[in-house]
């Protein structure tokens, strides 16, 4: 095992094992970042391909179990009979879900075999990733999955506490809503601007509102060095929640993002946060 090692924006990797099933190499990193922990699974092909999904140490845990299920079943089927054999190829499957991930689990049969296909999306879009484990190896990953999660629980970690609540302005006809929420991603705000048939919203990484307030606070010495700040927070009415005066035209002036202009009647807080 490997623990210690650093890895890019706070990423610290604490345990990896390597698996050789048949041709393929796998991979199973036990990871931590500021959101919590987790085990990243790659696949090397023999043609030197890699893939890779993600798993949160309690999803490892559900997986680890649903192995042990496809692992019997695939023991009762007896020798490959292409007679048999459905047109998918699936001979079992199975739903993983985990915040705003979805897992599907595929037993399946083909010319070169029997596998299991675990195939990770993001819900509302967003690429799909997968690995594919030969069926006899299944026994030999669940056991790797077993060691890891008895080492380092089931438990994911990363931020737990009370978020604070959502606030609002109004700034002449524009209405802002800042609204604080989580995903397995991580904390994240998002700003929405919303008028009569009109709504935009960008969300902000949790670990960049620092940079975002200097950048604010920066214009608005800017501007007040000009003179052109004597009418900040003079305009913020509104309902209830409202930013105190002198705070709210800061985040007023963020951009829309021009990919957000279509009106979106859902202000529902699932949009994920890029890693």
């Amino acid at each position: 095992m490997v623990s210690g090692q650093q890895g890019q924006q706070g990423e610290q990797e604490l345990a990896t094992k390597m698996l050789q099933i048949q041709s393929k190499r796998f991979y199973l990193d036990v990871k931590q970042n500021r959101r919590g922990r987790f085990i990243k699974v790659a696949e090397i092909g023999a043609d030197g391909r890699r893939s890779q999904i993600y798993l949160a140490l309690s999803t490892a845990s559900e997986f680890r179990n649903y192995l042990s299920t496809f692992s019997d079943f695939y023991a009762s089927l007896g020798p490959p009979n292409s007679e048999n054999v459905p047109d998918d190829g699936k001979l079992k499957s199975e739903v993983m879900t985990k915040d705003n991930r979805r897992y599907y689990l595929d037993l399946k049969e083909n010319t070169r075999g029997r596998f299991l296909r675990v195939s990770q999306t993001i819900t509302r879009g967003g690429p799909r990733t997968q690995i594919a484990i030969p069926a006899q190896g299944m026994i030999e990953f669940r056991d790797a999955l077993t060691d890891l999660l008895e080492e380092y629980g089931t438990d994911d970690g990363g931020f737990k506490g009370d978020l604070p609540e959502g606030r609002y302005m109004r700034v002449d006809s524009k209405n802002f809503y800042f609204d604080i929420g989580q995903n397995n991603r991580g904390i994240y705000m998002r700003i929405s601007e919303v008028k009569t048939h009109f709504r935009t919203a960008i969300t902000v990484p949790e670990k960049s509102w620092e940079r975002f307030r200097d950048i604010f606070a920066d214009y608005c010495e800017r501007m007040r060095e000009r003179g052109a700040g004597s009418n900040v927070g003079m305009n913020s009415g509104g309902g209830g929640n409202v930013l105190p005066e002198g705070r709210g035209s800061v985040v007023a002036q963020v951009p829309s993002p021009s990919t957000s202009q279509q009106p979106n009647p859902n202000p529902n807080l699932d949009s994920p946060l890029m890693k």
